[in-house]
């Protein structure tokens, strides 16, 4: 956890096979810990091949029957559903935009939102009117497992917002 924080959370991520890992694995934790998802990370890249999202959405029914069966990964089906669906969405939307990295960035255009001086724990929002509208776009453009929730978490594990508190090392006010 910590080494996921120091060196990844909240760090711009500009390629498109990394924020579709960071979408999925968001989704993916949608009622667990993050921890059981950092502990389970490698073996959810093995069975969604690096999470290149062009293999991903070419899966078909014997590939979800393997990831049904990889107790390594989370084995739910909607998620593994939506992950397979979302690569192609994703396909559709880099096609359209030129990257997904781009249609981000066209909905929620930089810098990232900081926090102020005084913030705490406390302070950090669950969602916020970004990531609703954004999770209705995606939701809009055939997206799954992207409620506003897990938009925000993603938003702020791609470095889209800043939510490091005063006293992390990684707050810039």
């Amino acid at each position: 956890m910590t080494r996921y924080h120091d060196e990844e959370w909240g760090v711009a991520v500009h390629d498109d096979v990394e924020l579709f890992e960071r979408l999925a694995l968001e989704s993916f934790q949608a009622g667990l810990s993050w921890s059981t998802i950092l502990r389970k990370r490698e073996s959810f890249r093995r069975a969604f091949a690096g999470f290149d999202p062009v293999v991903v959405a070419a899966f078909g029914s014997v590939d979800r029957d393997r990831l049904m069966a990889d107790a390594g990964i989370v084995r739910n089906r909607a998620k593994i559903d939506a992950t397979i669906g979302n690569a192609a969405a994703l396909l559709r939307v880099a096609a359209e935009f030129g990257t997904f990295e781009a249609y981000l960035a066209q909905m929620v255009p930089g810098p990232p939102r900081r926090l102020p001086a005084d913030a705490t724990m406390a302070d950090l929002p669950a969602t916020t009117p970004a990531s609703d509208g954004l999770s209705v776009d995606l939701r809009r453009r055939g997206f799954g497992f992207v409620g506003s929730t897990i938009v925000y978490a993603m938003m702020q594990s791609v470095g889209l917002v800043d939510d490091h508190v005063p006293g992390c090392f990684r707050y810039r006010g």
